[in-house]
C-alpha cells in the first residue's frame, strides 16, 4: 500500500484527535514504528490493522471511519492541496462530478506512482448520478462518500448521498442534486491566491 494513504490515516487522527491517540494506535496495530513515510510502500496488512485499531479506538464502523477521513481530505487546513486538487475539477459542483474519472490520473500528476481505483460516473438524468469506484481497494468508495459530501459543501450545493457498499466488485454512491446553488461556496482561486 502506498505510503500516502498510510500517512493520511495517521494525519487524520493527529489532526483531529491527539499525537496520543495516534502512538496507541501505532502501538495497538503492532506497527513497529510511530510514523508513516509518505513516499514508501508498505505491506497492505499493515493499512488494514491501523485502520482496525483507529475504527476500535474511535468506536466507529469502518465505513463511518473512511468517510470521515474522505470529509477530512478535503475540509482540514493541513489537506488544502488535495481540496485544490480536486476543484480543479470545475466551476461548480456538477463539473466537479463529471471530473471524477479523470481524478486517478490527475492524482497520478501529483504523486506518480499512486494508484486509485477507477471512477466511473453515470448520468442518470441532470439531478441524478451514480459515481462507480471499483473495489479493487475496498472501502474507497466509503472515503469517495465523504469526498463528495465536503465538495458538495464547498461549492454550495445541497445533494443527498447514499453509499452502496460493494456488489460484483463495484462500490457505488447514488448522488442526487437538489440544489446546485443552495448556499455560498467556499472561495477558490485558479491562480494560488489565498481562498476564502
Amino acid at each position: 500500500m502506498h505510503g500516502l494513504i498510510n500517512r493520511t490515516i495517521q494525519s487524520f487522527v493527529r489532526d483531529t484527535r491527539s499525537e496520543a491517540l495516534w502512538l496507541e494506535i501505532a502501538k495497538a496495530a503492532e506497527l513497529g514504528f510511530d510514523d508513516f513515510e509518505a513516499m514508501l510502500s508498505y505491506d497492505p496488512a499493515l493499512t488494514k490493522r491501523a485502520l482496525g485499531a483507529v475504527a476500535c479506538k474511535l468506536g466507529l464502523p469502518q465505513d463511518a471511519l473512511l468517510e470521515d477521513m474522505g470529509t477530512y481530505l478535503v475540509s482540514h487546513k493541513n489537506t488544502e492541496a488535495v481540496r485544490r486538487l480536486l476543484r480543479f475539477g470545475g466551476v461548480d459542483f456538477v463539473e466537479f462530478l463529471h471530473s471524477l474519472d479523470d481524478l486517478p490520473d490527475r492524482a497520478r500528476l501529483a504523486v506518480d506512482d499512486l494508484i486509485l481505483p477507477q471512477l466511473e460516473l453515470r448520468e442518470r438524468s441532470a439531478e441524478r448520478f451514480t459515481l462507480q469506484v471499483s473495489a479493487r481497494q475496498r472501502g474507497f468508495g466509503a472515503v469517495m462518500m465523504g469526498v463528495l459530501r465536503a465538495m458538495a459543501d464547498d461549492y454550495g450545493a445541497l445533494v443527498l448521498l447514499e453509499y452502496v457498499p460493494e456488489a460484483e466488485g463495484v462500490e457505488s454512491i447514488d448522488i442526487q442534486l437538489i440544489e446546485a446553488a443552495f448556499a455560498e461556496g467556499r472561495g477558490f482561486d485558479l491562480g494560488g491566491a489565498r481562498d476564502e
